[in-house]
């Protein structure tokens, strides 16, 4: 299929597609600056001539119901062959962190721990308190990374991964290529990002999420990046961490704004 012509067909089954399901989308939803966004995004996208219309559509559809701009890079269509996978970005899931959660999130974010950064977790009278004083642009390894959710009501959840960890769970639930057998893009130009996302994934499974739909609720799921039902080999690992805690950043400025990779 010529790309013009495959492009005019994904525009055309995306609307129909859109106002099939108005009902399910966010409110003030702006369905015609978000097929624009979509199409300029698709027209840069490499493997997008191998894609059944249809199936691009319908990725680019749970986008639109979680109200995440493709342009922004707040989530990608990602193709897998003649199918694409949705995925969100560690942006995209900060924002609907905020959106969604029942208990009224204050600020949530996520940074990575690199070698020469202190991070330390602490018990002081009995209350778990964390400390992070990062190197200034620090280019070292990244030897793990940690999320952090503060709310209205002054209550704070904290979750950490070793880089170890965070491998593990690449390697054995992350979604590769079915021709290539390859981890997606992300994984390659962004891992920093990717390292984030994994550990505020995890931190969000402990906050509660209540979606206005379904709809928006499956596409969230879908877009882990993540098969958590895949079998893999039996291997130790540490429990999750998710406490309730203090938390002190040391000579890192403002707290509002994710470490960058």
């Amino acid at each position: 299929m010529a790309a013009n012509t495959q492009l005019i067909t994904i525009h055309n089954n995306l609307e129909k597609l859109i106002d099939s399901k108005k009902d399910a989308m966010p409110q003030g939803f702006n369905k015609t600056r978000f097929i624009q966004n979509c199409m300029t995004v698709l027209q840069d996208t490499y493997g997008i001539e191998k894609c059944e219309p249809t199936t691009v559509a319908r990725t680019l559809l749970k986008g639109a119901f979680l109200g995440l701009d493709f342009f922004n890079k707040e989530c990608y269509a990602i193709p897998y062959g003649a199918s694409m996978n949705f995925q969100t970005d560690y942006k995209g899931e900060r924002k609907l962190a905020k959106k969604y959660s029942v208990r009224k999130v204050k600020d949530i974010y996520a940074k990575l721990v690199r070698a020469g950064d202190v991070f330390e977790e602490n018990i002081t009278d009995g209350q778990q308190t964390i400390q992070f004083a990062p190197v200034p642009f620090n280019n070292g390894d990244i030897v793990g990374a940690f999320a952090v959710v503060l709310f209205h009501d002054g209550g704070m959840l904290y979750e950490t991964m070793s880089i170890a960890e965070m491998e593990h769970v690449k390697e054995n639930y992350s979604k590769k290529s079915k021709d290539t057998g390859k981890f997606s893009k992300a994984w390659e130009v962004s891992t920093g990002e990717m390292y984030k996302k994994t550990v505020l994934r995890r931190l969000c499974k402990n906050i509660e999420l209540d979606f206005d739909t379904i709809e928006q609720a499956r596409a969230f799921e879908d877009a882990a990046d993540v098969d958590f039902n895949k079998k893999t080999a039996p291997q130790q690992t540490s429990p999750l961490n998710v406490v309730d805690a203090e938390y002190e950043v040391v000579n890192d400025g403002s707290t509002t704004e994710a470490q960058s990779e």
